[in-house]
């Protein structure tokens, strides 16, 4: 069972990495950074922070809901909370809409010193050194042309994790998915 997906905290966590950047940035170089910190988030604390899915594709690993939330446009008659602040994609950027705020009610204080803390450990790397940093890390798996998944065992595994400890993580966010599904039912 997989976390169910939040755009909404997906948003809050682009929107403090484009405001760390100055409002615009490559969208390579954000679903990298986001990647990153889910990674660490995972490695650290046994939870992603972005929700996400995580791929291997050409360019290296990603977080896929975002991915799709850049590239895609919205179908008339559906609401994306990313677009409300977040631009389709100019030349290969994204920036933040002007005179909108996301907020960030639904990031913890440690999860946005982590923000901070990957911003500042990789934010000053361009978007393709992202790539070739993320085709370096062990759980990264040449798609060929496609894209595939990569679960956060393949994560925990490479940063280390016993056996042990990836089976506990894997059991606590499983049940942390089952409870927002018994939760969503209410």
């Amino acid at each position: 069972m997989r976390l169910r997906f939040n755009e909404r905290k997906a948003t809050q966590i682009a929107t403090k990495l484009l405001r760390l950047r100055g409002g615009r940035m490559s969208y390579l170089k954000l679903v990298k950074l986001l990647y990153l910190l889910d990674r660490e988030a995972l490695i650290r604390w046994g939870r992603p922070v972005t929700t996400d899915r995580h791929c291997s594709m050409n360019h290296g690993l990603v977080v896929s809901n975002i991915y799709n939330l850049i590239k895609d446009e919205i179908p008339p008659g559906e609401h994306s909370i990313w677009r409300d602040f977040i631009s389709f994609p100019q030349n290969y950027e994204v920036e933040l809409v002007s005179g909108k705020e996301a907020g960030s009610d639904e990031l913890s204080m440690a999860e946005e010193e982590l923000i901070e803390e990957i911003f500042g450990k990789f934010g000053k790397l361009g978007r393709w050194d992202l790539v070739k940093l993320t085709h370096e890390l062990p759980e990264y798996v040449d798609p060929h042309g496609s894209s595939l998944t990569i679960e956060f065992r393949d994560i925990l595994k490479a940063g280390k994790k016993t056996e042990a400890e990836i089976e506990k993580i894997e059991t606590e966010i499983e049940d942390l998915a089952l409870s927002e599904v018994i939760f969503q039912l209410q």
